[in-house]
């Protein structure tokens, strides 16, 4: 069931378009530290439902009180603006090479990019101050990840034992029975998975440097 009640006992194992809401922030005054951003990757097969679980995992965090941020990652370029907004025009006619819009609550910016870059560097730049960052897709990056594998879409998973980048694998969330791995294999029939998957990321997300 959904969300689920709290509580830390886990299972450990070793081993260019911007939106921004307005949030309050962590406190800083007074000297106090401020907890280092994590990250993790949530990665999947084509309708597999990666999104649907980024979005489950970052509300747990949300519940829990954390401060969360997202990203995703577009294999071709998108366009989340409409044509003849002022917005379009100035990044379009205007050629503008960055557009803010400011509204109550959210702010909206359209930047020029060469390239998607890595998520790192995009983490520094655009989302300072989170708790942990829920990154969906970046596959081929060097993240810590969590895939989800449903029978119905695939016959198999992205991970694969035997690859180079298989400790990266902290978690597979699936509805396959006999799916085994190295890394913990959670089933959406299990109780809690998500409090146990949500535990399961924190410990093992990877902690971004100053």
């Amino acid at each position: 069931m959904y969300p689920p009640s709290g509580g830390r006992g886990c299972v450990r194992r070793s081993g260019g378009h911007v939106l921004q809401r307005e949030h309050q922030g962590r406190p800083q005054a007074g000297g106090r530290a401020v907890a280092a951003t994590r990250i993790i990757s949530v990665i999947g097969k084509k309708n597999s439902g990666k999104t649907t679980l980024a979005v489950a995992i970052a509300a747990e965090y949300v519940r829990r009180g954390h401060r969360v941020m997202a990203m995703k990652h577009a294999s071709h370029p998108v366009s989340i603006d409409t044509p003849g907004t002022d917005t379009f025009r100035h990044f379009h006619e205007g050629k503008a090479d960055r557009v803010l819009i400011a509204s109550p609550g959210v702010r909206g910016l359209f930047e020029r990019v060469a390239d998607d870059t890595d998520p790192i560097t995009l983490a520094k730049q655009y989302l300072q101050g989170a708790d942990i960052i829920i990154a969906e897709g970046f596959s081929a990056h060097p993240l810590p990840k969590i895939e989800v594998f449903r029978r119905e879409v695939s016959d198999t998973p992205l991970y694969d034992a035997g690859s180079d980048t298989a400790g990266d694998w902290i978690a597979i969330v699936t509805d396959d029975d006999k799916l085994q791995a190295d890394c913990t294999v959670l089933r959406f029939r299990d109780t809690m998975w998500l409090q146990l998957l949500a535990n399961i990321a924190w410990d093992g997300a990877k902690v971004i440097g100053p």
